[in-house]
């Protein structure tokens, strides 16, 4: 039974399975949109819009201990260093301040000619 078991395992020990999703996550910041199984899609959906929800609450303050400790939080969670993390505050969350959740689209596109995997893109709103 799988009662309350959070997350996906993709077949991976625990330390690559961490390497990429933060992958996962810091090339869907940088292109907007990645094409990967949709496995992997699925795993990666919850983190990447928790991200932005702190990006959110880090603008949304007025407290400068506050923003820096967003700011901190996402670069601890993403590669790509101070770049990526200025992609994430200054252009991806100003465009979600006004709704509530569901930052991210994942799109069936079909099947990987190798292993028949199915493939999915997901990209942002």
């Amino acid at each position: 039974m799988r009662h309350r078991v959070y997350g996906y395992k993709l077949s991976r020990s625990s330390g690559h399975r961490a390497a990429l999703r933060r992958t996962l996550i810091t090339q869907l910041i940088q292109h907007g949109r990645i094409q990967t199984t949709e496995a992997k899609c699925k795993a990666i959906r919850d983190q990447a819009e928790r991200l932005i929800t702190i990006a959110k609450k880090g603008l949304m303050t007025e407290d400068k201990a506050k923003q820096v400790y967003a700011r901190r939080l996402v670069a601890a969670r993403v590669n790509g260093g101070p770049a990526v993390v200025r992609k994430v505050f200054n252009e991806i969350a100003p465009r979600y301040l006004e709704r509530k959740g569901g930052y991210t689209r994942i799109v069936k596109v079909g099947y990987r000619k190798g292993d028949n995997a199915p493939i999915a893109i997901i990209e942002w709103v």
